[in-house]
C-alpha cells in the first residue's frame, strides 16, 4: 500500500526523537524493531546486518524502542519485559552492532505512518541505505510497514530492503512470546536454548526475614524493582548469581513460602558454597533448570531435608559434584 507524504502532515515532529548520527559517508545498513530478549532469532538480523556493513563498508546500525511500543498503544496487553531497558543494553553491547539507537516510544511516534517513520527517521536522520527485517516485521500506524510497503518507499527513496528467514529451533520459529509462554510454564531450560543464554533476573539485596539463615541456608533477598520484568513461575531453580564479576551456583526460590504462613512471596537465592554479605548490593541471577514446585512441609525438619534434596539436584543440574 502506498502512503502519500501529505497523510503526515497533522502530526508535529517530535523533539524527543534523536538528532541525526555522524556521517562518515559509509552507508547505513538498518534493523529496526523492539527486540525484547535479544533471542536467537533476533540475533539473526543483528549478525545479518553486521555481515552486510562489513561487506558493503557500511556501518551496521539497529533502531529500538522504548518502552514497549503495547505500553503505550494499548497497555492492557503489554508483555512482560524479557529484557529491561540496561539489560538489552548489556546483550547489544556484545552483538558487534556500530550503533544502537533507543527511540523514546510516544503517542506523536505511534501516528508516525511507515513512510513518514522511514523517510524522517530512518533516512534523514541516520541515512539509511539498505533495510534489513525479519519475516513478520511491521512498523508504522497499526503496523502498515510490512515488506511489499518497505519495498515500495524504497523504490521511490533509494534504499535496499532484504528479509531475514524466520530462526527455528525445535521445528518452531523463536519468538518473544514463544520465550514467555516457556517461563509462565517453569521451564527455564528450554527458554535459554531459544535466548542463547540462561533467563536473567537483576536487582537490589534487601533484608529480609532471615528465614533461610535460621534453616542453616542463607539467602540474598533480591528486590526486581521493574514491575515490568517477566518473571518465570514460581518453584525452585538452579541457577547462578553473579557475585564481584564471579558467577556463583546456587539454588533460587521464586514465590511463596507456604511452610511460614503469613510471610511475603519473595525471590531468594541461596549461594553454594559461598558466604559473605551482600546487602545493598546489585545481584544477577540466571535462572538456568526448574528443580520443583512451591510447596508446603508438616514440619521445619521436613523443609530442610527438602532444600538439601534441592542442592544434590541444582548441583546435578550445574554439572557440579561434591558439596
Amino acid at each position: 500500500m502506498m502512503v502519500r507524504s501529505d497523510d503526515v502532515a497533522p502530526y508535529a515532529i517530535d523533539p524527543s526523537l534523536p538528532t541525526a548520527l555522524p556521517r562518515d559517508g559509509r552507508p547505513a545498513i538498518v534493523t529496526v524493531g523492539t527486540f525484547d530478549g535479544v533471542h536467537r532469532g533476533h540475533w539473526e538480523v543483528l549478525q545479518e546486518i553486521c555481515r552486510r556493513a562489513t561487506e558493503t563498508g557500511g556501518r551496521s546500525i539497529l533502531v529500538t524502542f522504548h518502552p514497549h511500543p503495547l505500553r503505550v498503544v494499548r497497555p492492557e496487553h503489554a508483555p512482560p519485559l524479557l529484557t529491561t531497558l540496561s539489560e538489552k543494553r548489556e546483550v547489544l553491547a556484545e552483538s558487534g552492532l556500530e550503533y544502537v539507537v533507543f527511540l523514546p516510544f510516544t503517542r506523536t511516534l505511534q501516528r508516525y505512518p511507515a513512510r513518514r517513520f522511514v523517510e524522517e527517521i530512518l533516512v534523514g536522520r541516520i541515512g539509511m541505505k539498505e533495510l534489513v527485517i525479519g519475516y513478520d516485521h511491521g512498523f508504522g500506524r497499526d503496523r502498515e510497514g510490512g515488506v511489499e510497503t518497505l519495498r515500495q518507499i524504497g523504490r521511490e527513496l533509494g534504499f535496499a530492503v532484504d528479509v531475514v528467514d524466520a530462526f527455528h529451533a525445535e521445528s518452531e520459529p523463536v519468538s518473544s512470546s514463544r520465550i514467555r509462554r516457556l517461563l509462565e510454564a517453569g521451564d527455564a531450560a528450554a527458554a535459554a536454548r531459544l535466548l542463547g543464554r540462561p533467563y536473567a533476573l537483576e536487582g537490589i539485596v534487601v533484608r529480609g526475614e532471615q528465614k533461610g539463615r535460621e534453616l542453616g541456608f542463607p539467602t540474598a533477598n533480591v528486590e526486581v524493582g521493574n514491575p515490568e520484568k517477566a518473571l518465570p513461575k514460581e518453584g525452585v531453580y538452579a541457577a547462578y548469581g553473579w557475585v564481584g564479576g564471579q558467577r556463583v551456583p546456587g539454588l533460587l526460590h521464586l514465590g511463596p513460602r507456604p511452610t511460614f504462613p503469613g510471610f511475603a512471596p519473595t525471590i531468594e537465592l541461596h549461594l553454594l558454597d559461598w558466604s559473605g554479605d551482600l546487602y545493598g548490593h546489585h545481584l544477577r541471577v540466571e535462572v538456568v533448570d526448574r528443580i520443583r514446585d512451591i510447596r508446603p512441609f508438616a514440619s521445619v525438619k521436613a523443609l530442610i531435608e527438602a532444600i538439601r534434596g534441592d542442592e544434590r539436584d541444582g548441583r546435578r543440574m550445574l554439572g557440579l559434584t561434591g558439596g
